[in-house]
């Protein structure tokens, strides 16, 4: 298991590398002139010239590239041509917004659409099946934003129970930075009524953005569960008159969570794809917004720097599963190797 681990990061730093080399190739060769972008319209040759060779932009690809993964080993990512300010800083600013936002959604649709799955596919064919597949159907087909949307105009300004923007309050100030999470932050420091706003904020964007996954991993669970529901150990489990609940918990749900963990990884860097039309509905501080900013205005380092993200964010998710799935199928653990 500790090669397959090990095998698996080597594994992850090659694919970091050609992704790096892919996307500072992609972002060199979008039309036009970056430092023209930069400095507008009004800026002079020279001052045209000077930023050209600061960038390294005269110089040859390879070259370029070599500048820049210099600099990135050292920990400098370069700075923001559309801030102004070092990636790293931005990146500190934005990236906990972000991943406050996907963990409380990957919680909220790990409990939710797993208890829904077991049941639905233990109980087949009842009320509650039948009443899970049509939200199922419903959440996969519709877009977050528009969940979003819809939570926005419903539960803030018609029945003004939820915040409508921003992480927190404007009357308060934000927790001391531990974690960059404020509802964790603000626990930490024994900030409870600065947790709970930030709770309030963060619950509805968690929920529109966990709709999707709740529906998938829900049916993926329910079809494994159903599936293992005719294997002979389960029966023999039913003929000797085991209660329900420790057929479920004991013997049922364990191999039945396998494929749903398999792609709840993928689901969870997913969330970045979707989180950008959330994070603008409820003006989220976050990297999505970001990032699509920096596309927009052509800033090569920020676009680089937050497709690197996204990338090393798959790849410890990939890991993780991994190593999960290892966990509750002894068979794979046993084929690897491990004990």
């Amino acid at each position: 298991m500790g090669k397959h681990i090990i095998l698996r990061i080597l594994q992850a730093i090659v694919v970091l590398f050609g992704l790096s080399i892919l996307i500072f190739f992609i972002a060199r060769i979008i039309p036009g002139d970056p430092a023209r972008l930069i400095l507008g319209p009004l800026a002079t040759n020279e001052q045209i010239k000077e930023l050209t060779e600061e960038m390294h932009l005269d110089k040859p690809f390879v070259v370029q590239y070599y500048y820049w993964l210099t600099s990135l080993l050292q920990g400098d990512l370069g700075k923001s041509l559309y801030t102004r300010r070092s990636i790293t800083t931005d990146l500190k600013m934005f990236v906990p917004a972000t991943l406050e936002l996907m963990f409380f959604s990957f919680v909220i649709s790990l409990i939710i659409g797993q208890v829904m799955g077991v049941f639905a596919g233990y109980f087949r064919d009842s009320w509650f099946d039948n009443l899970f597949r049509v939200f199922s159907y419903i959440g996969i087909a519709t877009p977050a934003f528009a969940i979003a949307i819809f939570a926005l105009i419903i539960f803030s300004y018609t029945l003004n129970i939820a915040p409508a923007i921003g992480r927190i309050g404007l009357w308060l100030d934000s927790p001391p930075q531990i974690t960059g999470l404020f509802v964790i932050d603000s626990i930490l420091t024994g900030q409870w009524r600065t947790a709970f706003e930030a709770f309030k904020h963060i619950l509805l964007p968690a929920i529109s953005l966990a709709i999707a996954n709740i529906a998938q991993e829900g049916r993926i669970t329910r079809s494994s569960i159903i599936d293992n529901l005719q294997k002979d150990y389960i029966i023999a489990h039913k003929v000797h008159g085991i209660p329900t609940r420790i057929i479920i918990f004991k013997y049922l749900l364990k191999p039945s969570l396998v494929p749903t963990v398999s792609i709840m990884g993928l689901d969870f860097a997913c969330l970045l794809a979707n989180a950008f039309l959330v994070e603008t509905v409820f003006m989220w501080p976050g990297i999505s917004r970001y990032g699509v900013t920096a596309m927009l205005n052509k800033d090569l380092n920020a676009i680089i720097a937050v497709v690197l993200f996204i990338g090393i964010l798959y790849s410890l998710m990939n890991l993780i599963v991994d190593i999960v799935v290892s966990y509750l199928d002894p068979r794979i653990r046993l084929q690897r190797g491990g004990i």
